[in-house]
């Protein structure tokens, strides 16, 4: 069976671990999915990652961060653009997730970037998804 769409599935699976309480979750690995990892550490969301190159499919493991009373440092994922309604925006149009509190997760020219690192960079793209 094929995903037709494979970055909201990376998001449900991280959402149902964080309802679930899990440490980590495996998803099937993609450069995209990696480059979203990435972002998602560097921004504080998730503990770390790893990519599992085991046969016969590669996975990346997601440990999942918690805060001292046990509640999840990430509290909403959402998808915005989607494979039959993709959305795009400029540079000026990128928005602010949570008044600053979050982040908006755009696939620019230049690679994936935060919403404020394309602001900064001056480069517009696909709004993939929000974070907070």
């Amino acid at each position: 069976m094929t995903i037709s769409d494979p970055i909201a599935d990376m998001l449900t699976r991280i959402r149902n671990a964080i309802m679930a309480r899990h440490d980590s979750v495996l998803i099937p690995t993609s450069r995209m999915k990696l480059s979203i990892a990435r972002i998602l550490k560097g921004e504080g969301f998730i503990t770390d990652y790893e990519v599992l190159r085991s046969k016969p499919h590669r996975a990346i493991k997601i440990y999942l961060k918690y805060s001292d009373k046990n509640q999840p440092v990430l509290s909403g994922l959402e998808r915005v653009s989607k494979p039959g309604l993709r959305v795009y925006v400029q540079q000026k149009e990128i928005p602010r997730v949570y008044g600053g509190l979050g982040i908006a997760i755009v696939s620019t020219p230049k690679g994936v970037l935060t919403g404020q690192q394309a602001w900064h960079q001056g480069v517009g793209g696909e709004l993939l998804c929000y974070v907070w």
